[in-house]
Parts: C-alpha cells; structure tokens; sequence
C-alpha cells in the first residue's frame, strides 16, 4: 500500500484540478476571510485556538506586498469583530522581503502595531533556504519593538542549532516544525533528505533547549510517535502544559489533535484561506502520500 501512496504523491500533476479542488475543501477553510472565520468559530467551539494563514508567497512588487499587509490587517480586524481565539502567521516573502528588506521590515512593525491594538499574537513563517537568514535577522529586529512576534524554525535545517541559542537567550517565542521545503542536501540534518523520521531526533532536541530554558514553544508535527515522546519529555522535566502547545494543520491527524485536547493540552489549528488552494492543496498531498493515494484509489476504484 505504502508503494502505491508513493506512486500517488508522484503522480500528482496528472491528477484533474477537479479532484484536487475537492480534496482541498480538507485542508482549507476556503476563498474568502468569510469562510475562514467561520471555520475557526466552529474549532473554537471544539477547544482549538487557531491560527490564521492567508495562502500566497512570493511578490514581484512593492505594490503587492502593500496589498498582502493589508489583507493580513483585514484578517486581525475580523479576528477581534468576532471574538475568535485565534493569530495570524505572515511570510515575509509575500511582503517584500525579497525585495526590498527594509520596507518588508515596515510592513511587518505596521501589521505588529495592529496585531498590538487587538492583543492578538503573529507568527513569522519561516520559507526556504534562502529566506532562513533574512527571516531571523527580521525577527530579531521588530522585536526589539513589539512582544506579539514569534518564529518558526525548521529542525531539518543543520543551521537550525546555531540559529536557535540567541533566540532561546532572548527567551523568544518560537515555533518548531519539522520543515517542508526541498533544498540542497548540504543544508539538512543526516538522512532527512530521504526519511522524515530522520528528522526527530533534532527535533526533539530544539523542543528540550526550549522546555529548558521556559521558552514558550509551539510544536508542530502530525508525527504520533514524536508527540508522544514529546509529552514523555514534557512529564520527565516537570513542565506545565501551559509552556507549550502542540500545533496541528487543519484536516491533518485529526484523531491525534482530538486525543490531545482530551489529554488537556493546548491545541493550535493553522487555518489556511484563498484562492491559491490548487498550489497549497498539492503542497499537502506530496507532503502526505498516504492522501494522495486515497486520491487516487478513489479516482481509479482500486
């Protein structure tokens, strides 16, 4: 079955748009701001606070970034209008940052002067190999002006142990995740180039450094066994649950984020919303072949 999954995830670009449209109804809440606050609403009834993400990456205009920073505005405005328990995660790229850092920088401190006004937290996303540097040096500057920012860091990354000491120092809030994009071997911890699971031990060691020093850190893996070691790790070292919250993607492990509220932990939801479903929706589908081959049996009636 696991070879087929495999087959599935390749074969992705052949399978109808249609079929993809209809699988990404899972993963995303849909078009509009709209249809996300509705979504979150219902998850905020569950127990899970949320965190919106506006899909969409890379600008080729100053102009568009502008417009990106507002969209990210709307999402804080309808955030507070309805009383939803809920952030928002920005990329950088989508605001300029490749080209022109400082005015990306001014859109970041305008969105974190909004996301201030509505006691509303913002999580910078961290994107590919090439953003990782810009991203911290970003991070690390608005925070000398705003306390509402965290970061993601990605634990397939080798940089990743350097990246992360400052930043536990400054006793930051971080956001650890395994990392999804396809980069050079050379930048990637041991054997994670072709096995996840290669992965965890690193990860595992960022989550510790984090509980350690009492840095407030989201953990963002779908992975069971990682999230029971984990909850092992958190028991040993004596954490409160409130030092950490386990953070999930909307329609991924479901039973896994139920079993986790019902343990008492804190419980995130990234909600992702717009039009670019077919590009996240893909995105999703390579990163999960067990997906793609249900897709596909679907499809083919196997």
């Amino acid at each position: 079955m696991r070879l087929l999954d495999t087959l599935a995830a390749h074969a992705i670009p052949y399978i109808p748009r249609a079929a993809i449209r209809k699988i990404s109804r899972r993963y995303i809440a849909g078009d509009t701001l709209a249809d996300a606050v509705t979504r979150v609403r219902v998850l905020n009834n569950l127990g899970f606070s949320t965190t919106l993400d506006v899909l969409g990456k890379t600008v080729s205009t100053l102009a568009q970034a502008d417009r990106m920073a507002d969209e990210y505005i709307d999402v804080l405005d309808a955030i507070q209008a309805n009383g939803l328990s809920a952030g928002i995660s920005i990329k950088p790229s989508a605001l300029g940052l490749m080209l022109d850092a400082q005015q990306c920088e001014r859109l970041v401190d305008r969105i974190l002067d909004s996301a201030g006004r509505h006691q509303t937290i913002v999580c910078i996303d961290m994107e590919d190999v090439t953003c990782t540097q810009k991203e911290i040096d970003l991070f690390r500057s608005v925070t000398a002006r705003h306390g509402n920012v965290g970061l993601a860091l990605q634990a397939y990354l080798r940089r990743t142990y350097e990246d992360i000491g400052p930043l536990l120092h400054e006793r930051n809030t971080l956001r650890i995740c395994k990392g999804i994009h396809v980069e050079d071997r050379s930048h990637l911890v041991d054997g994670a180039w072709n096995d996840r699971r290669a992965i965890n031990t690193h990860f595992l060691s960022h989550v510790s450094r984090c509980l350690e020093t009492g840095t407030l850190v989201g953990i963002a893996t779908h992975d069971t066994q990682l999230v029971d070691q984990i909850i092992a790790l958190a028991r040993d070292m004596g954490v409160d649950n409130t030092k950490f919250e386990f953070q999930m993607l909307l329609g991924v492990c479901e039973p896994l984020r139920d079993r986790l509220l019902g343990l008492g932990f804190n419980v995130r939801i990234y909600v992702p919303y717009g039009r670019d479903w077919y590009g996240y929706s893909t995105r999703r589908l390579k990163e999960n072949p067990a997906i793609a081959g249900h897709v596909l049996r679907a499809l083919t009636g196997l």
